[in-house]
């Protein structure tokens, strides 16, 4: 096993790590916005390192470069969705309390 290979499969145990734990945050935790924070942190970095391990993998520039743009998209996506959720959920707090 060569050292990118090695690299490559420590980095997919840690960015399947990092989505186990934003999922056990995601069930833990009690409010909306702990709940948000857990999971956003823990799946952005956990697809890093997934795509970093399909890009060391793949040992071709093309493919590490979709795969930078599959996880660019992937944060403006997440970064947009939880804002919009996060704000619904302020909103509730204010016209319930």
């Amino acid at each position: 096993m060569s050292a990118a290979e090695l690299v490559a499969v420590l980095s997919l145990l840690a960015g399947c790590g990092f989505y186990f734990a934003g999922t056990v945050g995601l069930l833990r935790f009690p409010d909306t916005f702990s709940r948000l924070h857990a999971l956003t942190k823990a799946d952005n970095l956990g697809l890093l390192l997934v795509c970093v391990a399909l890009a060391l993998h793949a040992a071709s520039l093309r493919v590490a470069f979709l795969l930078t743009v599959v996880w660019l998209l992937a944060q403006l996506a997440a970064t947009v969705s939880a804002h919009l959720i996060a704000r619904r959920a302020e909103h509730d707090l204010e016209k319930d309390g």
